[in-house]
């Protein structure tokens, strides 16, 4: 445990590290975290701004804060200290500075379960200014973006900030039950022991899964390769698909791509299945890839050829 909390510190820039057992476990992390620094601030009812068509999980506290309201629809009354947004609109963010009760923002860099929405350039960039300005922490959820999908190992990565707290988990474990909740500066010093706790969180199985996870990035260099055949399978397929009068964008950062078709499409993930590839659709209109990060151009190409079917009589 000591030895991945070290690693993932030196990778990330982060000080202080939870071990959990799931994306959800890591966020309800962050959520105590964020309230409790509100509390210690002398901020009686904190409020955590999240964004619209987010997703952070299916725990009570996580569902409450994911912008999807079809998930949320039958475990009402869901929990209160959030507030929706638009995803990329920092001006939407920046009215709500009055809000002395906000304590933090919960953000995707990419939205994964929300059609893979991609922001711009400089919005998290600005995030961090805002966030700065008004005593707010700013918290990322990596959970679907982070260990290298994006390019980067964590997709923050790709601009010059650094978060105040990051979640973890998916590719953290390949396929082991791990989560992480990592903090910096003033963010790392609110859970004291005694104010959180997971029974099997840092396990020594669940380490040595995720060590080897990253002596495998660091031996074989895996983030430069997601990359670089994240950019192969996209000008693949915007070559193979761009002509098709059914798809209204095609996007993706590193190998996080999303194809958004104009009409709901779920169907595709059986049809898909019969022709034994594993896609998804995210938001109901788009086709979600997350394709394994060792793929290589042979099997890229068999994929461009296989949704190219697909898509056929669309």
């Amino acid at each position: 445990q000591e030895r991945l909390a070290a690693q993932l510190a030196e990778l990330s820039e982060m000080e202080s590290i939870f071990f959990c057992n799931s994306g959800a476990e890591a966020n309800e992390a962050a959520i105590k975290l964020a309230r409790r620094y509100g509390h210690e601030n002398g901020i009686d009812q904190p409020t955590i701004v999240v964004m619209e068509r987010s997703f952070h999980g299916r725990t009570l506290a996580t569902l409450s804060a994911t912008g999807n309201h079809k998930i949320q629809q039958g475990f009402e009354p869901l929990v209160e200290g959030f507030i929706h947004i638009p995803y990329n609109d920092v001006a939407a963010l920046k009215k709500l500075a009055s809000d002395t009760s906000i304590v933090a923002v919960l953000v995707e860099p990419v939205q994964g379960e929300g059609g893979v929405n991609i922001p711009d350039p400089d919005y998290l960039t600005q995030l961090r200014s805002v966030c700065d300005q008004n005593n707010w922490l700013l918290m990322l959820d990596e959970i679907q973006t982070g260990i290298g999908r994006t390019g980067k190992m964590f997709a923050y990565q790709h601009t010059e900030i650094t978060p105040d707290v990051c979640t973890l988990a998916k590719a953290l474990g390949n396929g082991v039950p791990i989560g992480a909740c990592m903090a910096k500066g003033k963010a790392a010093e609110i859970l004291t022991a005694g104010t959180h706790g997971s029974t099997f969180g840092g396990n020594p199985l669940a380490c040595a899964a995720a060590l080897a996870v990253l002596k495998t990035f660091d031996e074989t260099n895996l983030t430069q390769k997601a990359t670089e055949m994240g950019d192969y399978l996209l000008n693949s397929i915007q070559q193979a698909l761009s002509q098709h009068t059914g798809i209204a964008e095609i996007r993706g950062l590193g190998m996080m791509i999303g194809i958004q078709l104009h009409s709901e499409c779920a169907d595709l993930v059986n049809q898909a299945l019969d022709l034994k590839t594993l896609i998804n659709v995210t938001a109901g209109h788009t086709i979600r890839l997350l394709p394994p990060l060792i793929i290589n151009h042979a099997q890229a190409d068999q994929l461009v050829d296989t949704l190219s079917q697909l898509l056929s009589n669309r």
